[in-house]
């Protein structure tokens, strides 16, 4: 059986690829197809990356079938628009510059004794270097049906009115909002806890990448770990 492989962030330039068709036995599992993929020259190490199937977080154990789409997906860092019930807020990936004051302002209600708001903005350095642009991306499927479901689980968890998260894709130059929430509930307290549990949240699970551009060159952002229920670690994975 064949399955397709796509690789985002620092392991696309790793593995040289950004997709990719693998030829499995029937009956493997993503355990299988990541050993094979590390056996290769030159492989670099799959330790702690999580992995999906077809759009959802899979284990290793997970049993492939012809025709899979399968996402090998680094550490998270942090176009199309995916909305749900408008009173409630909506959830957003999107390539135009962020109007942080006019979604704000459509967040409140009447009833709202809150509005919470976080704004991640790109700022000018990072680890003592100076940084002229931040480039963005998303395995933008995925990234859309986490977004949706964190800010259900949100207004479910902390009983807050309205949630709208949007993220920026591509490049963004310095001062540009890479990242809104915001929260309105009744009272300040749920609104400040599910703000903060969103960007935490988004921050480890949603599969957005961010590559920083200095003045002396470019990298990858390392992630934060990915929690340990989605963390892949397969036997026979190597350095390169």
């Amino acid at each position: 059986m064949q399955v397709r492989v796509l690789c985002f962030g620092v392991l696309k330039d790793r593995l040289g690829a950004a997709a990719d068709t693998v030829q499995l036995p029937h009956g493997a599992t993503v355990a299988a197809l990541l050993q094979q993929l590390a056996a290769r020259p030159a492989a670099p190490e799959l330790k702690g990356i999580a992995v999906s199937v077809n759009a959802e977080y899979a284990t290793k154990e997970h049993v492939l079938r012809d025709g899979d789409e399968v996402g090998l997906l680094p550490p998270v860092s942090g176009g199309s628009a995916t909305e749900i019930a408008e009173q409630q807020g909506s959830t957003l990936l999107t390539r135009e510059p962020v109007d942080a004051d006019a979604i704000v302002a459509a967040a409140k209600q009447g009833e709202d004794g809150a509005v919470v708001v976080f704004d991640g903005i790109v700022r000018n350095h990072s680890r003592g270097r100076q940084t002229l642009h931040l480039d963005y991306e998303s395995y933008e499927e995925m990234a859309a049906k986490q977004m949706r479901e964190l800010a259900s689980e949100a207004r479910r968890r902390f009983g807050v009115r309205h949630v709208t998260m949007v993220h920026r894709l591509g490049r963004l130059q310095v001062g540009e909002t890479s990242v809104l929430v915001v929260v309105a509930a009744a009272h300040r307290g749920p609104a400040f806890e599910a703000c903060r549990w969103l960007i935490d949240t988004l921050k480890k699970t949603v599969p957005i990448w961010k590559k920083e551009t200095f003045t002396d060159g470019a990298v990858w952002a390392d992630g934060e770990p990915f929690p340990a229920d989605l963390a892949v670690e397969p036997e026979g994975a190597h350095e390169a």
